[in-house]
């Protein structure tokens, strides 16, 4: 579902592909390289803008990683340095990263943390985006490729109560909704009545969709959904460790004559309370799902041989056609140093020098994710749906609207 946009000038910097005609907004995505000082526009598998950018300077880096239009503003006034005009303001972080118009883009880093953009490319990019599209920057330059992989969702259809998809017999048609064709599946019961229903399959908000390796807020959930389940009250599923889950906690570990002191989720304590309840393994990956920049759902997901990296991963669903139930993905790997720290608390063992970081395909392999979740969201699969992939699970730039922000971090060089 692409409409064309045409803008309207050309910079002798800036490079508008095919008099940029650009998708809907909401499914390009924007790569800026720091290394190359450069932005990238994607419809797809083509590359709609390029212009040069001007990033952070040393000691106010523009951080690396995964964002998305959080707001839009024609003219904005910076709240961190002494009003600063940036007109053309597209905001990626509440903490206040931005892409914006600057009088000033050399060819070498020289913000505060923005990107600055040449004055009418950034009014040209902000006429071709909506909320919620993509930005990936990066320190090298990254290519999106195509991503063929089982793991990864399609769209399919709601089913109606009553009756079954497959007992339905569809046959595709267009109407008219406003100015454009709108792909619709209609349904025919009996000959004497030839339309029965017609469903709109056009501007499903894109998804977000987190993976991740599960943390503390995630099993403790389950613990106290669990210790309720088994008639001790943990109080309210919140991941939180009050008062009244210990108690439930300490509860259950006499019941089962384990010890009360020491660690209050050990791993035996885990082990005992999922066969309690009928669980199997306590689970190691979790799955979030955002959309309009607001939690919708989240579940346990499988990560095989979790001692190894999953590595960080982008991947955006562009063509999904609802009836045919297809979508096209592209994704990237990105660069992303975890301290050793950080290796030892999430039970990743160091890799070997020959070890390299996980590919896209590799790590896919390595995620199972049931078919209860899939039946939740791949009706909800529109246009620009994406999935994040990241052993660092929910970092703090991601909050009250927002999509999923990965902050990377580079890779010391040898």
């Amino acid at each position: 579902m692409l409409k064309f946009l045409h803008v309207a000038c050309l910079l002798s910097a800036t490079t508008l592909a095919s008099q940029s005609l650009a998708g809907d907004g909401g499914s390009l995505q924007i790569y800026v390289s720091k290394a190359e000082q450069s932005l990238t526009v994607y419809d797809g598998d083509q590359v709609v803008a390029t212009s040069h950018v001007s990033t952070g300077k040393p000691g106010h880096s523009t951080p690396s990683g995964i964002f998305s239009i959080l707001e839009k503003q024609r003219y904005h006034e910076s709240n961190l340095y002494s009003s600063a005009p940036m007109p053309w303001m597209q905001r990626l972080t509440w903490s206040g990263v931005a892409l914006h118009e600057s009088n000033s883009v050399p060819n070498y880093p020289a913000s505060h943390g923005c990107v600055r953009l040449p004055r009418a490319f950034a009014k040209a990019l902000y006429q071709m985006t909506e909320r919620g599209a993509h930005v990936i920057i990066t320190d090298e330059p990254v290519t999106p490729a195509p991503v063929r992989h089982a793991t990864l969702f399609q769209p399919r259809r709601a089913i109606d109560e009553g009756q079954l998809l497959s007992d339905a017999e569809l046959r595709p048609s267009t109407i008219e909704a406003g100015r454009r064709p709108v792909q619709v599946a209609m349904v025919e019961k009996e000959a004497t009545s030839p339309v029965q229903s017609a469903d709109v399959f056009a501007d499903i908000p894109p998804v977000r969709i987190l993976i991740t390796r599960r943390g503390q807020r995630e099993t403790l959930m389950d613990v106290q959904a669990m210790l309720t389940e088994l008639g001790f009250d943990a109080g309210p599923v919140d991941g939180y460790l009050g008062r009244q889950t210990i108690s439930a906690i300490d509860g259950y570990k006499r019941w089962k004559g384990l010890e009360t002191r020491g660690e209050i989720l050990s791993p035996e304590f885990l082990t005992r309370i999922y066969a309690s309840a009928g669980k199997g393994a306590p689970p190691l990956g979790q799955i979030m799902v955002r959309q309009k920049f607001k939690p919708v759902f989240e579940a346990a997901v499988s990560i095989a041989d979790p001692q190894k990296p999953l590595g960080t991963h982008f991947i955006e669903a562009t063509h999904v056609d609802m009836l045919a139930g297809s979508a096209e993905w592209r994704g990237v790997t990105l660069e992303n140093h975890l301290s050793s720290q950080t290796m030892k608390r999430l039970g990743i063992e160091a890799p070997v020098a020959a070890e390299l970081t996980p590919t896209l395909a590799e790590t896919l392999d390595r995620i199972s994710i049931p078919d209860a979740v899939r039946r939740k969201i791949e009706p909800m699969l529109g246009e620009g749906s994406s999935i994040t992939i990241s052993d660092a699970g929910v970092g703090p730039e991601t909050g009250d609207g927002t999509d999923f922000i990965t902050v990377t971090r580079e890779v010391p060089r040898g």
